[in-house]
């Protein structure tokens, strides 16, 4: 069972804080480099908006846009703030499943969330999440995610990855051929390029030429689609419906 003790605890960065002039300091190097990542958090449980605001105060690259408690308050808060990330507690004080896909459409969307069914997170990606993150995961984990999402990416947890490529099925999508569809179940479940080009024994250049083909001939655009692609026709991960 999840505690508030144990959610903090989870949350908590493992540097020291830094005082305002330094944090002051660190934004103003970092804004000069880089654009700063703007994230509102979406959760019921204050310790939890607390620790996450604390970790962002050590991060260059992050800043928290706003904050919001109530579900029904999330969709004004992600128009209100213009973040590029939400991040979705999935149990607020209701249930915010549905809530993605419309969510969706207007920032990016990264689950946190205190529950272990896989299936609950592939339906979140289902729906349009862009990463999966566990609130009894390390801080750092959490950064990673939202930078990788950032990027372009889509993050899940590795036993998420794990479970789907498990359950990959070896026929083959739709207009594909069998390379193309082996290479679409690999990145779809997180495998970067040079990762793929080493367990199919090919080159990082094969793989890209590869992902070109199959975007154009799926019609989508990017990493993200593919994988809501694959988990939406089965190619990987488990058959349940939403």
């Amino acid at each position: 069972m999840e505690t508030a003790a144990s959610r903090k605890q989870s949350l908590r960065p493992a540097k020291r804080a830094r005082g305002p002039r330094e944090r002051g300091d660190l934004r103003a190097e970092s804004a000069a480099t880089e654009k700063l990542v703007r994230v509102t958090i979406a959760d019921d449980h204050a310790i939890v908006r607390e620790g996450l605001k604390a970790l962002f105060e050590v991060t260059r690259d992050v800043v928290v846009a706003g904050e919001v408690e109530r579900a029904d308050g999330v969709m004004a808060a992600v128009a209100d703030t213009q973040c590029d990330i939400l991040l979705l507690d999935l149990q607020m004080d209701r249930w915010v499943m549905k809530d993605i896909a419309e969510l969706a459409k207007a920032t990016k969307v990264v689950v946190l969330t205190g529950n272990d069914s896989n299936d609950v997170l592939v339906n979140a990606l289902r729906l349009g999440a862009r990463a999966i993150v566990k609130k009894t995961f390390a801080a750092e984990t959490i950064r990673e995610a939202i930078r990788a999402v950032v990027s372009g990416a889509v993050w899940m947890p590795s036993e998420l990855r794990e479970e789907l490529a498990a359950k990959s099925r070896d026929e083959r999508a739709e207009g594909l051929s069998a390379r193309e569809s082996e290479i679409a179940r690999y990145v779809a479940v997180g495998m970067r390029n040079s990762q793929v080009a080493a367990k199919l024994s090919i080159t990082e250049g094969t793989v890209k030429v590869h992902l070109n083909n199959i975007f154009k001939k799926l019609e989508i655009r990017d990493r993200v689609e593919l994988t809501l692609y694959a988990i939406r026709h089965h190619l990987i991960g488990s058959s349940g419906k939403l």
